[in-house]
């Protein structure tokens, strides 16, 4: 059977285009490497609770917000979200403490209670992240907020939160501080279960339009006539030929597949040459019952304010931790699960690079358990009292990233953005075969908003070709 598109790799990026598409009435088909669907969506269960690998909270689900018109086609929206608090974000340097919060007034309004010199400034910069442009793609984040603000303490705060998009002082462009902090502003929410019902919504969607999903199918090849992709080789064997290929895997990974391919060099040159965001450490906490009352907000804590804009510098210790509480689902007053995700770079896991889970050894146990402590002792922070309330906790790192994600290097992000290289480091969704796309979080922006966004962007080269227009329905 020949299929209008078969997409690679089953992340949001693979899952949304996929649902798009087949509702669109194009037959669909998606291979996914490992034995379970999602990517950085998917959840683990152990003794009786889910844990998420990835998803800790959405922005912009408002109506009018940035993504609930796209929320609302892949059908999301019916989904259990729960609105966070209206300071929806706080932020801890050192001993100090300070909070973002929803709505755009209101975000401006509760930073100048604490910077009053400033709030002139954060007007004009609330304003400016609201109607963000493509042209902040060439501007650095750094410059612009020095040239807009004289606290350098209000700029740590500004900062805080971005160390979800791969916070870079050199790189990072306006355009994804910009986004990083304004959905959220829009309205935050969490989601009451796991990130698996995302993936469980989206693969019904494309059951129920007649696609196809195949766990344990890694492609390793593809099959390339007349400047187009005729078709896919996975490693299980199976060959399979379609009108269209989306790679949502790593971009790494599609210059492995064109590698001796009639390929311009220059393109897989520069999809080579980008730069990976930092990994992440997590540490997932099991609370005993009835200790640590449930916190509809975030808390992001740095061991000092110097540490905003270059938190994976850290080695074994933490000096950055973001504390996320799971909702929930039995109504309690009481959390039962805590995340504490902390930057980390790839030079620290390098030593056991070479290594496969179950086989790192005792000096690898120590970097978990040190940490861990770590993140433990900044958390404790704003929670005093965590430690003592942990019944169980599981931990992953940057190599868990790459073993079970396909991440290289564990990159949380994806390839880091640098406003001094727009052309080489924002991806186009087009490739030089006109019938090879691309999508996910590496492309424009990370996380749900810009994996969304650029899904939506890869649907609508797709359905281009073929002549369709129902993704406009």
């Amino acid at each position: 059977m020949k299929y209008d598109v078969v997409i690679i790799g089953s992340g949001l990026g693979g899952l949304a285009c996929g649902s798009l598409l087949a509702e669109a009435g194009l037959r669909v088909c998606i291979l996914e490497r490992s034995n379970q669907l999602g990517g950085c969506l998917q959840s683990y269960r152990r003794e009786g609770l889910d844990y998420d690998t990835g998803l800790h909270y959405v922005g912009g689900l408002d109506e009018g917000g940035s993504l609930h018109e796209a929320f609302r086609r892949l059908h999301l929206l019916e989904l259990p979200w729960q609105r966070m608090d209206g300071c929806f974000d706080h932020v801890l340097l050192g001993d100090r403490h300070y909070a973002l919060a929803q709505g755009f007034d209101r975000f401006t309004a509760t930073l100048s209670r604490d910077f009053p010199h400033q709030q002139e400034q954060l007007q004009r910069f609330a304003d400016r992240i609201h109607r963000a442009s493509m042209e902040d793609m060439e501007v650095s984040a750094w410059d612009y907020l020095h040239e807009c603000f004289q606290d350098e303490e209000l700029i740590q705060v500004l900062g805080a939160t971005a160390m979800r998009v791969g916070l870079h002082r050199e790189s990072l462009p306006l355009f994804c501080l910009a986004h990083a902090l304004s959905s959220y502003i829009e309205s935050s929410w969490r989601l009451r279960g796991s990130g698996n019902q995302i993936v469980e919504r989206l693969a019904r969607t494309i059951r129920e339009g007649g696609g196809e999903l195949r766990c344990r199918h890694e492609v390793t090849g593809l099959r390339i006539a007349d400047g187009r992709v005729e078709a896919v080789a996975c490693s299980n064997g199976a060959t399979i030929e379609a009108e269209n290929i989306i790679c949502d895997a790593h971009p790494e990974l599609l210059a492995r597949l064109l590698e001796g391919q009639p390929v311009r060099r220059s393109y897989l040159q520069r999809i080579r040459s980008g730069e990976n965001t930092f990994g992440i450490f997590t540490l997932s906490l099991r609370l005993c019952p009835g200790v640590i009352p449930y916190f509809n907000h975030n808390a992001y804590v740095f061991r000092r304010g110097s540490d905003v804009w270059q938190p994976e510098e850290c080695g074994e210790e933490a000096t950055a931790v973001m504390l996320s509480c799971r909702v929930p689902e039995d109504d309690s007053p009481f959390a039962r699960q805590v995340d504490l995700l902390s930057p980390m770079s790839w030079s620290t896991c390098q030593p056991w690079e070479a290594t496969t889970v179950g086989h790192r050894g005792p000096d690898y146990e120590h970097l978990c358990h040190t940490r861990s402590e770590s993140c433990l002792h900044l958390a404790e922070r704003y929670l005093p009292g965590l430690s003592a309330a942990v019944e169980r906790s599981y931990t992953s790192s940057p190599l868990t990233y790459r073993d079970y994600l396909a991440a290289p290097q564990g990159s949380a992000f994806g390839l880091r953005k640098d406003w001094r290289r727009p052309l080489q480091t924002f991806l186009s969704v087009r490739t030089p075969l006109p019938n090879l796309f691309l999508t996910g979080q590496s492309l424009v922006l990370p996380g749900i908003e810009g994996t969304t966004q650029t899904a939506l962007q890869t649907c609508s080269a797709i359905l281009g070709e073929t002549n369709n227009n129902k993704i406009q329905q």
